[in-house]
């Protein structure tokens, strides 16, 4: 050292540091990942930092986890992946987020861009950014350590703002090594402020929503999972009460107001949605899952006027002209309306009373097959008795996909609080119910029963490890009919099983026991209620097998005109 020369200690932090930081600084403390180059000492170093990390078997899996987490919580969940077929393993989660309109951030490791440019053969080289940016809702690549805070800022209010979805954060594996000066690392973080503002509609479009629904003589409010993202349930439930409308709602938004509340019209969903005059549609989208608007179910085309809330303009008019728009958030818009009712005139009583007498003969009719104990179980005896389950657990959050097993437990089981149905979303995709569970474990410390198809159970299934690993208190109860839609199907040839069939009566429950979990097999009504009612008392990871007949099924549940049909026959 020269003569003269006064020796000081600089504390340094780095790039593994700066991105805890931001994220805790953002009130993100749950990460759901699966380690692996180069983010392995990431993870660890962030279950260090007083962050839970839960590590997963699959990155689909932890993607679906950290997608659900968003849409419970209106924050952001993280997934942290490897490079390469990690990142491309969570990307499909990130689009199904984006999709959704759950917020999500992906954070990926990547090989160094004068690598990835020249193309020189990297470990797992791969353009992530470039990949990405189609399918998700924003796209950033971070380079420089003093870029970190930006990178995570915006990355959040993307994921929040406007309408929510999936966003990509790109983090080449050197810029974890790089180091700066600690003091001049936390002034570059950024706490983001009001990262999703209120968007409030004009009072123009306001009034013009309120004559159209007034002078409406069958009204009809269809509230989509938007409305329970929303988390301004109580006016939700105000704004529906004093309209008197009939409602119905799509399977996420089950709960918003209780299952058995006098307005809603779920049991005559085909009548109220054929015969009304005007539907207002409440974080609900008019796609496939509403027929887009069209056909049979709705009755005659353009006969209806539709009064719609969406955060986004452009979903206006995407299938059917909508007569009153309203675009901003929906407590912003729900506040101004019900601001605006004044002395509302209830619907008349033809329409009402007409519905009522459809809901109590169509509950009538579904009585008996719900109460049935017959073995082998059908779909009808199982979900029977896991209604009366969560009718008595409403705190229990039921997560469901399958086919069959999805579309009867959409009608079957009564929701009686928001957000405790978590399903499939507007994809229809297969595989999100162990990550799903998973994240409403953790997210909301609630029991879950997470009811599965055998053929979806299939694509997460080793995320039971995972459920065993944590201690988590979810009891996973697979409808086993041996196969997809049914288990009876034939190869003519007689040379294989058929593409549907599984091995028969498969013992999934070994599976958690393997683990260290609880396994059961239920054959009847009975037995399947009681293993359940035990697993959410016990709290202890559970797997209950519950063989339902074979023949049970039908083709893609309610959704088989999805399916093309050949005209070729063959001779």
């Amino acid at each position: 050292m020269a003569d003269g020369a006064i020796e000081t200690d600089v504390e340094l932090t780095d790039g593994f540091h700066l991105i805890i930081d931001a994220l805790k600084l953002n009130g993100i403390e749950n990460i759901y990942h699966v380690p692996g180059i180069p983010v392995t000492d990431l993870g660890r170093m962030m279950q260090e930092e007083g962050m839970r990390v839960i590590s997963f078997r699959h990155e689909s899996n932890a993607g679906n986890a950290a997608a659900i987490a968003g849409y419970l919580t209106k924050t952001p969940g993280v997934c942290l992946t490897v490079s390469a077929p990690g990142f491309l393993n969570g990307l499909v989660s990130l689009s199904h987020a984006t999709t959704n309109c759950w917020p999500m951030i992906l954070i990926s490791g990547s090989s160094e861009r004068e690598i990835v440019d020249l193309q020189k053969g990297d470990y797992e080289e791969m353009d992530q950014l470039a990949i990405a940016k189609p399918l998700c809702k924003a796209a950033y690549r971070v380079l420089h350590a003093e870029d970190i805070g930006v990178a995570v800022a915006r990355a959040i209010r993307a994921a929040v703002s406007g309408r929510p979805g999936g966003v990509y954060l790109d983090v080449p594996g050197a810029l974890l090594g790089q180091t700066m000066e600690a003091l001049q690392g936390q002034k570059s973080l950024i706490k983001v402020v009001d990262p999703a503002p209120a968007q409030f509609p004009s009072q123009q479009a306001v009034d013009r929503a309120l004559d159209t629904l007034k002078s409406a003589k069958k009204p009809l409010i269809i509230l989509g999972k938007g409305a329970a993202y929303a988390q301004c349930d109580a006016l939700v439930r105000d704004f529906v009460e004093k309209s008197g409308a009939p409602y119905i709602a799509m399977s996420m938004a089950k709960g918003l107001l209780p299952d058995d509340h006098p307005q809603y019209a779920g049991a005559a969903r085909s009548l109220v949605l054929k015969e009304s005059d005007c539907v207002m549609l409440v974080g609900a989208r008019l796609n496939w899952l509403l027929g887009h608007g069209q056909g049979k179910q709705w009755g005659e085309r353009y006969s209806k006027k539709f009064i719609h809330i969406d955060i986004s303009p452009t979903e206006m008019d995407s299938n059917q002209p909508i007569d009153a728009p309203l675009v901003g958030d929906i407590e912003s818009v729900l506040s101004m309306m019900t601001a605006g009712m004044g002395d509302w005139a209830k619907p008349p009583a033809e329409w009402t009373d007409a519905i009522n007498a459809k809901v109590a003969t169509n509950v009538e009719r579904m009585g008996a097959k719900l109460g049935s104990n017959a073995v082998p179980m059908d779909y009808h005896g199982a979900l029977g008795r896991l209604k009366k389950v969560f009718a008595d657990h409403p705190d229990a959050i039921l997560v469901n996909e399958g086919a069959n097993t999805l579309d009867f437990a959409r009608s079957i089981i009564d929701m009686s609080k928001p957000r405790k149905r978590l399903d499939v979303g507007t994809w229809g995709v297969m595989g999100i119910g162990m990550g799903t569970a998973i994240a409403a474990a953790v997210e909301t410390q609630q029991p879950v029963v997470c009811v599965e198809g055998d053929s979806a159970f299939g694509f997460s299934g080793m995320e039971v490890e995972t459920i065993c690993r944590y201690k988590l208190p979810v009891c996973v109860v697979i409808f086993n009919n041996s196969g997809i839609y049914r288990g009876t199907d034939i190869d003519p040839t007689g040379r294989d099983p058929a593409p549907t069939v599984f091995v028969p009566e498969g013992k999934y429950e070994m599976m958690m026991q393997a683990f260290g979990g609880e396994g059961v097999v239920a054959r009847s009504p009975d037995d399947l209620e009681r293993a359940v009612r035990e697993a959410i008392a016990s709290g202890k990871p559970t797997l209950i097998n519950a063989i339902i007949d074979p023949e049970a099924g039908t083709e893609s549940g309610r959704i088989g005109n999805l399916n093309p049909q050949s005209v070729v026959k063959k001779t």
